[in-house]
């Protein structure tokens, strides 16, 4: 069975096969994975994989209503949790996300509706062959990222934009050999 070349290690192949792609509506997922995205900057997704519970448990299993109470006090907790990536500027990025997450979810009834609409409610189905084909952000990446940052989100440039995207299923890029391509070509509808 083949598999998209990234996935190597046994939490990256349980990632890929099961989520990675898949069309994702549900807000407080879709929240979650913009802030693993933004602690991933600079660093490996297996590194962020490893932590993935452990950010589960300090930031409250992502809700946002209990982020954006966050004080000083918790900040000084989180810088010192070794669950997570320790770095006062992702911390304080995940919550004033949290905040503008639920900002944009006033004014679009859910951040599933707004991030959907940048590929008007269907998954960009690609078919590439090799993984160097594959961009590193898009045009639609780069105006996601332009729009989350007046509002005021934080670690969300175009290429963590593009991460996003394929995280959440909104652009599929599992390479044409991969068993999941057509999967989850399946699960997202016909080609753009």
């Amino acid at each position: 069975m083949r598999r998209c070349e990234w996935a190597r290690g046994r939490l990256e192949i349980r990632y890929h096969d099961r989520e990675w792609g898949v069309p994702l509506h549900d807000d407080r997922k879709l929240l979650e994975l913009l802030i693993l995205e933004g602690a991933q900057a600079g660093l490996s997704w297996s590194m962020i994989l490893r932590r993935r519970a452990g950010y589960r448990k300090a930031f409250d299993g992502f809700d946002p209503a209990k982020i954006v109470r966050y004080t000083a006090r918790t900040v000084r907790r989180l810088l010192a949790d070794p669950g997570i990536i320790r770095n006062r500027a992702k911390i304080e990025a995940a919550i004033a996300n949290a905040r503008a997450f639920l900002a944009l979810r006033r004014e679009h009834t859910s951040f599933d509706a707004y991030i959907w609409r940048f590929v008007g409610g269907r998954p960009v189905q690609n078919a590439w062959r090799l993984s160097g084909e594959c961009p590193a952000e898009t045009d639609v990446s780069r105006a996601m990222s332009r729009d989350l940052v007046r509002r005021g989100f934080r670690f969300v440039g175009p290429t963590i934009c593009y991460a996003f995207m394929q995280a959440t299923g909104m652009v599929n890029d599992h390479l044409r050999d991969c068993f999941r391509w057509r999967e989850v070509r399946r699960r997202g509808g016909g080609q753009r």
